[in-house]
């Protein structure tokens, strides 16, 4: 059967006179923001939501008219009387590991992995029994922003600006193997000038360091990359951890992150930008440029997700629109197909799963969609459960014939509870969809 920091503010960048970046505010979902969640639930969809706290960021745009991109057309054209669907959707569990927010959630060799403030719940996927937690005896580390797998190893983004390296233990423990960048990849650079770089007014860092939260990660074969609420990408190998590249990509804190098969780079914005990188073709030993900015969003970018043959990009802002991009070598790349509408608050998570895309909202919501043909969508079904807003999303496709390819979503919100469903989709004649 056919079927990824929240962002760290959704106003514009502020810099100094001297054009030395003030990081970011960490409002409004950061992981100290319970006081807006009322806020952000009741208000009405024209408001504008307005928040003082420590002098951070006095007011929030993200309940913004359904319309907010009227040039864009439509894309949800399609119903699913239209398509000969049927779908099916039903609440198998409700998760509570912690009275706290859920973070993250990730799914990995049949575990599901929660990040709940600064800790790690790991639960087995065929009974949700609690198996691990780590993580937890050290909250200077901060909120745990995003989880990743490569090479066998986990990785996990921090408040603290650092990333730690796990492995699973035979007895399904996690133990901590470093944290990065490496103490050995310190050494090897913090004698040199040239590996400092100006943070702020009279403060450097080794350009390998982050200097603000790590706010999200993304994976494929060869690398990793991490983004930062410091404006920077930052690119590791995957056989020896070291920091290859670091790049100043984005005029505001980078909320998301995605990473093609053939090593395009997606990163989304603050600045309300999307921009692609990737290296020349044929070139190995070169570094990622910029290969196009993606720029219709209204606001923040908060979430992307990219299609499984890498040719569709996805991306949620708190303009409230997904806006869908197509690859188009002739148009710089990508170019802007329409926007699928329906949330009625800010966008905070997207994944794609075959021709499945789910999206979560500060609505409380997440809603399923799927393809048609000429590019056309249909939303599918609204699930509606959560008392918050939901922060994360994963999914996990089941192909065995006695569950007729039906795919176990969760949905992780700012309220600690975890849920998942058991969704299927199939011909109207009661047969699955076959790839």
């Amino acid at each position: 059967m056919k079927f990824r920091s929240w962002l760290a503010t959704c106003s514009s960048s502020v810099t100094t006179a001297d054009d030395h970046p003030i990081p970011p505010p960490k409002l409004p979902f950061s992981d100290d923001a319970s006081s807006l969640f009322s806020d952000i639930t009741n208000s009405s969809p024209i408001s504008v939501i307005s928040q003082a706290t420590n002098n951070s960021l006095g007011s929030l745009q993200s309940n913004l008219s359904l319309l907010t991109l009227p040039s864009v057309p439509s894309l949800q054209n399609l119903s699913t009387g239209t398509l000969n669907l049927v779908i099916s959707a039903r609440c198998l569990n409700s998760l509570n590991p912690r009275n706290t927010h859920v973070t993250f959630l990730a799914v990995h060799n049949n575990l599901l992995y929660a990040a709940s403030s600064n800790e790690i719940n790991v639960f087995e996927l065929t009974n949700f029994t609690l198996i691990d937690t780590f993580n937890g005896k050290d909250p200077s580390s901060g909120s745990i922003k995003s989880v990743a797998f490569l090479n066998g190893k986990i990785f996990t983004a921090h408040q603290d600006c650092k990333i730690r390296v796990w492995k699973l233990t035979p007895v399904k423990q996690h133990k901590l193997m470093a944290i990065l960048p490496t103490l050995e990849d310190r050494l090897r650079r913090f004698v040199f000038p040239s590996s400092y770089t100006n943070v702020r007014r009279h403060k450097k860092k080794l350009w390998i360091e982050h200097h603000d939260a790590v706010s999200g990660l993304a994976v494929n074969e060869k690398l990793m990359c991490s983004i930062s609420w410091d404006r920077s990408l930052k690119i590791w190998s995957g056989s020896d951890l070291r920091c290859t590249e670091s790049i100043r990509a984005h005029d505001d804190a980078i909320n998301a992150v995605v990473v093609g098969k053939d090593g395009t780079i997606f990163t989304g914005s603050a600045d309300k930008r999307i921009r692609v990188w990737g290296k020349p073709y044929g070139e190995k030993n070169s570094k990622h440029g910029l290969i196009a900015t993606l720029e219709k969003h209204k606001s923040a970018v908060n979430a992307l997700a990219l299609s499984s043959d890498c040719s569709v990009l996805f991306s949620g802002a708190c303009d409230r629109s997904i806006l869908v991009w197509e690859r188009e070598d002739s148009a710089n790349y990508m170019v802007i197909t329409g926007a699928l509408r329906g949330h009625t608050k800010a966008i905070l998570c997207l994944i794609n799963v075959s021709d499945l895309l789910f999206s979560g909202s500060a609505d409380r919501t997440v809603r399923i969609w799927t393809r048609g043909i000429e590019g056309q969508f249909c939303c599918l079904t609204v699930l509606d459960g959560h008392r918050t807003p939901v922060r994360s999303l994963v999914a996990a496709a089941e192909t065995s014939e006695s569950d007729g390819g039906s795919v176990k979503l969760f949905s992780g919100s700012f309220d600690g509870e975890i849920k998942v469903w058991q969704i299927g989709v199939s011909s109207s004649s009661g047969s699955p969809l076959k790839s």
